[in-house]
């Protein structure tokens, strides 16, 4: 028996590599109804059809719901009957963000306060919110903006009743939709340069199933308010576009350095030092509780507290940084990956 049975689980954002990979983890299993809620028609009549094909035994355990996290009604009308949420709907693109910023607060953060409300009226029993590590020190817009859907996520939390709301925060997911590996393939298999950004760059990696797992562990430990991370591993720009090329038969002569894009860093910090003093090492993941203090800092000077921990911040420069043969293999073991490389033998047959 799952955590799961005879639930309904909703996916806002669902049609994107992060909803798929959950549908593939729990589609099989004892759970209820899995609810995939966004506003594209065409990647949900996409996603049905494909579903159906696969899977024409459980399939109908999937409901889609048209709409936009961006209106509250919308949030409000596919509600009813949920148990969980797990909250991926988001403009994370980070040049798209810097152009249009104002867009990825709508989605971002008005989009998070709308899925929230919803979900503590209709009395959902935890809802996770899927963060990123550009949260943490933010210099762009989607950074800032999710910096502030986790403050958002927080503050609810104080007043949320019977509904627990957790964030996770995460790094790069390799082969997630719009990310960089595909796009490297394609220009491999055109005969084009391997474009980066900048060699020396270090970004956390982690697969579409690793993204679930974080989620999964925060639906089942994190406490109310909480934000958890994982102890995630790093390589450089580089090191991951040689990778591709030794896996798809590219030259490192090959690789382009084109400069850094608009509002991107040279590393990505998934705890800062102050998350840091107060983080509860809980083995293969981090969790930091919220601050339940409330205004009343008359009370706070009074009593005062001392207690903290001096840790560095976690970050990709950090982090246990992955060298070229360990690069190539966490990539190899992905799924997309091996559709990729399956394809290539089957053309070559």
């Amino acid at each position: 028996m799952s955590i799961f049975k005879d639930k309904t689980l909703l996916i806002t954002g669902g049609t994107g590599s992060f909803g798929n990979a959950v549908l593939k983890r729990f589609l099989d299993t004892d759970i209820k109804e899995i609810r995939i809620f966004s506003r594209d028609e065409k990647k949900q009549d996409d996603m049905r059809h494909e579903y159906q094909a696969k899977y024409p035994k459980v399939a109908h355990k999937i409901k889609f719901y048209i709409g936009d996290v961006r209106s509250l009604e919308s949030c409000r009308s596919a509600m009813p009957g949920v148990d969980y949420i797990f909250h991926a709907a988001a403009l994370k693109q980070v040049p798209s963000c810097e152009f249009f910023p104002m867009e990825a607060v709508r989605t971002n953060v008005i989009g998070t306060d709308n899925v929230l409300t919803a979900a503590i009226e209709h009395q959902v029993k935890c809802v996770i919110c899927l963060s990123t590590d550009k949260a943490a020190y933010p210099i762009n817009a989607m950074g800032i903006t999710k910096a502030i859907e986790e403050k958002v996520a927080v503050a609810k939390s104080r007043y949320s009743g019977n509904t627990r709301i957790c964030c996770t925060r995460y790094g790069n997911v390799m082969c997630s939709r719009g990310s960089v590996i595909p796009l490297w393939i394609d220009q491999i298999r055109q005969g084009n340069p391997i474009t980066i950004t900048e060699p020396k760059m270090t970004r956390f990696i982690m697969s579409l199933d690793e993204a679930v797992d974080l989620v999964l562990f925060a639906f089942e430990h994190g406490q109310n308010g909480d934000i958890l991370v994982q102890k995630a591993p790093a390589c450089t720009i580089q090191t991951q576009a040689e990778a591709v090329c030794e896996l798809f038969g590219g030259k490192n002569e090959d690789i382009k350095v084109i400069g850094i894009r608009h509002g991107e860093k040279m590393y990505e910090t998934l705890l800062t030092k102050e998350e840091c003093a107060k983080a509860e090492d809980m083995g293969d993941f981090y969790r930091v509780p919220a601050d339940n203090r409330d205004l009343n800092y008359d009370k706070f000077f009074i009593e005062g507290d001392t207690k903290r921990v001096t840790i560095d911040e976690f970050n990709s420069n950090n982090t246990y940084r992955l060298n070229l043969e360990e690069t190539k293999a966490k990539i190899a073991t992905l799924e997309y990956i091996q559709n990729e490389l399956n394809g290539i033998e089957n053309i070559a047959k």
